[in-house]
Formats: C-alpha cells, structure tokens, sequence
C-alpha cells in the first residue's frame, strides 16, 4: 500500500490532502448544485411508454393543487364558502405559476368544497413552483378564520415529503453521531482514539456529499443520496478504521518498542490496508450490479454507496495512516518526558479465553453446531416465502405531512380523486373521430362498472395534429387497493381492446399511479435475475481470487444468502405481519407490506458489507494457515484476532442503521431495519459460529486449490517475524 505508506512518512502533507480534497469536493458540489431526477427518468413499462407518447403531443398531465374549503364544525355556510371560493379564486388568478382556477366542486354529502388550481409547466416541476400557491392558501385561511382552508396536490405533497426526509437526515445524524462516539470510547477507552474513526467517517461523508452533487448531473439524484451516503458512510467509513487501528495496536504489541510510529502503520498498510481496500473494491462492485436494474432509484442508490465508500477507502489510506503516525509520535515524546512507556494494550498473539470458549463449540463439534446453527437461520429465513412486495407511495407516506392530511379528507369527500388512469392512444389524424367515439364507449362501460368512479365525465383531449388523444377514468379506491389494481388490469385487458383496439393503426398505453406502479414492480421483477446472477458471479470471483480458494468463494456465497434469508424473513414478520408496530408503535401504513426496493437493496448492500467481515476474518486464518498452523488452530487464530474489531464494528454498524428506524420514510425504516438485523446475524452467527464450523470440518480442503496453502500445511509451523 504506497499510498499509506507515503501518508505514514509525510503525515502533515496526507492530512492537508486529504482536508483539501474534502473542501475541494464540498465547494465544487454547493456550486454545482444537485441535478434531481425528473419525470422522465421514471418512466419504466407500458406507463412511462404512455407518458412518453402524451408529452410528444404535449397532452402531459396537468400539475393540480386542490384547495379544500370545510367547516371547522358542523354543516358548511354556501354564504361563507362563497366568499372564501371567490378570496381564493382572486388570489390565485394573479399569480404567474397559475394557469387556471376550475369553478368550485360540492362534495356528495355537502360538506366540502373543492377548487382545482391548475399550475403552469410539467408535473415533475410543480414541486419547484408550488410555495406561492400554499401562500394564497395561509392567506385566504387566515382572512376566513371560521372555515379549514388547506391545500394538497401531488406538488404539494413532494414538498412535504422531501422537507420531511431533511429533517429525517438531521435526525438521523443526531442519533448516530453520539451513539457511535460512544461505542468507540467503550472499545478504546480513549476520547482521542475514539474521535479518530467518527472524525474520518464524517469527513468522508462530506467528500462523498460533495461528488454526489457533481456526479448528479451524469446520473440524476433521485431524492435518497444524501440519506445513503450518511447510512452506509458512518458504517464502513468506522468499519475501516477500526480494522486499520486493530492491526497497528497488534504490530505495536508485537514489536514491543523496537519499532517507530512510521514502521508499525507501514506493517499495519501492509495488512490490514490491503484488506480495506479489496472490501471496499468488493462492496463497489457487488452495489454496481443495481446499474442493471436500469432504474432511476437503483442508480442513484448505487452511485451514493460507490462515492462514499471510494471516500472511506481513501480516508483509510491517507489521513488514518497520517493520523496514526502524529498520534503515536505525542504519546513517545510524552513517555519520553515522563521515563515510562505505555502499556500495549493489544496481545501480539493468541487468543482470549472468552472467544476460545465462544469458538470451542464450532471447532470442537463442527458438524452439531454447523447443522444447529444453520437449521435455525433457515427457520428465521421461511417467512421470507410469503413477503409481499408494493411500490411504496402516499397511502404509505408519514401523515405527519400536512398536505397528506388533507389529502385523506380531501378523497374521504372526493373518493373519484385517488385513483386517475390516463388513457394515451395514437392513430392516423383521419381516425380522430373514430378514437374520440371508442373512449366514449369506453367510459359509458366503466360506469356501470363497480370498479370505477359514478358520475364523473372523463376529459377527452386531443393533440393539434389530431394524432394524440388522452382521457382519464377515476377509481374510488385507495391506490394500493386490489381494487384499484383490478380496475387497471379490467382497463388494459378487455375495455381498451374492445373498444380503442377497433380502430385501424391505433396504438395505445394507460398511465397514472396505480399502472407506474404495477409496471415499476413488473421491471423490477424482470431485472432481478440479472441483477442477482451478477452479484453472485462477482461475488464468487472475487472472493476466489482475494484467498486463492474456490471452496472459500462458494462458503462465502452461501453464508451471504443465508445471513440475507434471515434478514428478509425477520423483515417480514417485523413489518408485513405488523410486528414493528406492535413492539415499536409504527405507522401501520408502513408495516402491511415491504416496499419494492428493499430486498434487492438490502441484498446487493448486505453482500458487499459481509464481505468487510469475510475478507478481514479470513484474512487472518489464512494468515495463520499459511504459517503451517493447521485448520483448526487457524480458525481460533484468526477468529479471535479479528473477533473484539469485527463486534465493536458490528455494534457500530447496527446503531448507525437502526437510527433509521425512526425515520418516517417507509423504505427507510424497513432497509434501516434488516441492514441491523442482517449484520448482527452476520457478525455473530455467520462469523462465529457457521464460518468457523464449516473451516474446521473442510480441513485443508477450505483452502483447495491453493498450491501455496497446501505447501504451507505439509511443511508445518513455522515461526515468521514482523
């Protein structure tokens, strides 16, 4: 490792590097701003096919705010409701993000009124423009005291939910900073040492938030960066600093004050460097398969780990090594001036007593506790069997959001406003007529239909070159209802073949919530073999090549489905089977089903992060195997070195992502979740209990075919010098 190497002999140049390329990256980020995905990086499927065909012919849905006018209590005043409606309508008319304001809907009951505000400009831009409107609104509120006058819209909810996920990142930062310095003090038992990893840890997240914003506009930020960069950032930034400190206090014990601070981190490079760098290139490459899933959020996902975990690694080689070297210099000239040398507080070799008895079950009765051990991961995966999969979307949103609150009243008295599908159908401009007449049968059908909302004339539009027309049906139901997906499925299936699909050279798609939905998960499904195929290949191959073992590249893909089963089966029962909210008083709207994206993140994210464990633990027996020591004596070896490092990581690990629990994102709360369950399953059943059983019974065979390990094993103990 030249790199920390270089850092070690020039500490004072490493560490203003590496200050400069954290101000460099910040500085270049905030002035370039954060390019946001935008609608059309949605688009997957026959939906984002039919918004594709509505914006050529600039037919695309129209950005809508509601405002809805009720009373505070009682029946609604029309005298009251009138003057609020015309305070509203005068308002709104003259602002220049407003194209126009619909006359006022009465709801079924009366109760309720309802002014459509239609915003200039596309729907994926609303959100940018919509803060004059919520103005308006307060105002006519507040000059109406007597009535509820509140607003919502899909413009209006973006705001909210991504005003609500800022506040989720402070949150999160203030949960995982100070649990994760204390941790450290517990492991170091020094505030100096413990302020070195979460020192690195916050700086690399720094870096990495600064190139997310560069890199967004190669690859558009789809809202989730800065949450994953802070996730799996505090993580592996701390993960690999504790593996580097691990190794330098062990050289530090061995040399026992022969060596200087400059020579004990270059052995430390030597090591534990490179096994830093190779699980950082492993958790890179394993979350570079999402590319594959060609999806927005996939993308912005991976490219979020890649920069950050680029920035640990690169943390590790240069300001870790340079820090090592200043803090060991200050505690010689302290011992110096005092006359006495500190303690090591590491053992150069062996094992403690505690993890011989931890470990004595795996190496002494290998196959009882491989098949015990096993059983029970796979009894905690078999849930994973029945795990139902949504897109998650506003009936699973936080309502602590106030435009989600008025949105549920505003669908309890307007129930036709939850559920729009747009109809997009392109023909020859000679068939116009003829298209116009089959959606008019068409939406003469759905009214007698169940399924559909009663009493509501779709708009029909058509393009200026008659070549493009659009009409929508509304469906009273909830948008992740069986109903609603029902009424999609009617739709594609047998209403719009019968009808539009008469007309000669008609070609035609159906879009909105409920069908980007459907057609979002059909994707998902689709790419998912690939994706998995992928991982799985690189996995193993670089795994036999980092150890020189193919038995060792197919233990360590198996051990990393099982520790994923497990969490995917807890994940499950936590939040499908409802659980979390038992135990932990979360939104039931976040708990009826797991949200689409979370087992393939969890699973490509939990198979790099295992590989910190795998490669630093494996590392270290086959450290000692290749000094002859036979297999078992290598596993209690190497498990025991590595084993107080990979626990107080672990801890670290599970703090970071259980704070993002208590997030009030879905998804958050679900990856926070089984990313906590899946490295405590890891870093205690797979790592200390199934890894070490499963090398004692395989003997030297772990290690075929390795010509360099079996030489080592025939020739026996050797003794080898630092």
């Amino acid at each position: 490792m030249r790199l920390a190497v270089w850092s070690a002999r020039h500490p004072w140049r490493a560490l203003a590097g590496w200050l400069a390329f954290v101000v460099l990256c910040l500085g270049a980020g905030l002035a370039m701003g954060t390019h946001k995905a935008t609608g059309e990086d949605y688009r997957v499927g026959e939906a984002g096919r039919a918004e594709t065909l509505a914006a050529e012919a600039r037919l695309d849905r129209e950005p809508v705010e509601q405002v809805l006018i009720a009373a505070r209590s009682g029946p609604l005043e029309q005298t009251a409701a009138d003057a609020a409606v015309r305070d509203l309508t005068a308002r709104m008319r003259k602002l220049p993000e407003v194209a126009r304001v619909e006359p006022p809907v009465r709801s079924a009951d009366g109760g309720s009124l309802r002014v459509a505000v239609v915003m200039k400009g596309a729907e994926a831009d609303a959100k940018d423009h919509v803060a004059p409107l919520a103005a308006r609104t307060a105002a006519v509120q507040r000059s109406h005291p007597d009535l509820r006058v509140a607003e919502t819209g899909n413009p209006s909810v973006s705001v909210g939910v991504d005003t609500q996920r800022g506040q989720d990142l402070a949150l999160s930062e203030a949960i995982a900073v100070p649990i994760t310095l204390l941790t450290l003090l517990v492991v170091f038992g020094s505030v100096l040492m413990a302020a070195v990893p979460l020192l690195l840890a916050l700086t690399s997240i720094a870096a990495a938030m600064g190139l997310s914003m560069v890199v967004s506009h190669l690859q558009p930020d789809a809202g989730v960066g800065a949450n994953i960069i802070l996730l799996i950032g505090m993580a592996v930034g701390v993960d690999y600093t504790l593996f580097y400190l691990k190794r330098e206090r062990e050289e530090r014990a061995r040399a026992g004050g022969r060596l200087g601070a400059e020579a004990l981190v270059e052995l430390a490079a030597a090591t534990s460097g490179r096994a830093i760098v190779v699980s950082g290139l492993a958790v890179i490459v394993s979350t570079a398969t999402l590319y594959l899933a060609t999806d927005v959020v996939f993308s912005s996902l991976a490219t979020s780990t890649v920069i950050v975990v680029l920035a640990a690694v690169l943390s590790s080689l240069t300001a870790l090594p340079a820090l090592l070297v200043k803090i060991a210099q200050r505690a010689e000239r302290r011992a110096e001036r005092t006359g006495r040398r500190p303690a090591p507080r590491e053992r150069a070799e062996g094992t403690g007593r505690f993890w011989r008895a931890l470990l004595r079950p795996a190496t002494e009765r290998p196959a009882r506790t491989l098949g015990v051990s096993v059983l029970l991961m796979l009894a905690l995966a078999a849930p994973a069997l029945g795990m139902q999969l949504r897109v998650l979307n506003k009936d699973s949103h936080s309502r602590e959001i106030p435009a989600l609150q008025t949105y549920d009243r505003l669908t309890t008295a307007f129930p036709e406003l939850r559920v729009h599908h747009q109809i997009v159908v392109r023909a020859p401009a000679a068939q116009s007529s003829e298209v116009v007449s089959a959606l008019r049968q068409l939406s003469a059908r759905a009214q007698s239909d169940p399924l559909y909302a009663k009493d509501v004339t779709p708009r029909v539009k058509t393009s200026r070159d008659h070549r493009t027309t659009t009409m929508e049906l509304s469906t009273p139901h909830k948008v992740s209802s069986p109903e609603a997906v029902a009424s999609l499925d009617r739709l594609r299936r047998d209403y719009l073949p019968d009808t539009v699909g008469a007309v000669p050279g008609a070609e035609f798609a159906v879009s909105g919530d409920v069908a980007h939905d459907t057609d979002y998960l059909a994707h998902q499904d689709e790419k998912l073999p690939l994706v998995v195929g992928a991982l799985l290949l690189l996995t193993f191959l670089m795994t036999t090549l980092v150890f020189r073992s193919v038995v060792i590249g197919l233990l360590g893909v198996a051990l990393n489905l099982l520790s994923a089963a497990a969490a995917f089966g807890l994940v499950v029962v936590f939040f499908q089977h409802g659980l979390a909210s038992t135990l932990f008083g979360f939104d039931s709207a976040a708990t009826s089903a797991i949200g689409s994206r979370v087992p393939l993140f969890l699973f490509v994210i939990l198979f790099g992060l295992s590989m910190d464990y795998q490669i630093f633990v494996v590392s270290r027996i086959r450290e000692a195997a290749l000094r002859g020591v036979p297999t078992r004596e290598a596993v209690l070896h190497g498990v025991g070195a590595s084993a107080k490092v990979v626990t107080s990581a672990a801890v670290v690990m599970v703090t970071v992502f259980a704070a993002f629990m208590f997030l009030h994102l879905a998804e958050m709360k679900q990856i926070g979740f089984s990313l906590a369950v899946a490295v405590l399953l890891d870093a205690f059943v797979i790592r200390v209990v199934i890894l070490p059983s499963a090398l004692t019974l395989l003997g030297r065979a772990s290690w075929w075919p390795s010509r360099r390990m079996r030489r080592a094993q025939e020739e026996g103990p050797v003794r080898v010098v630092s």
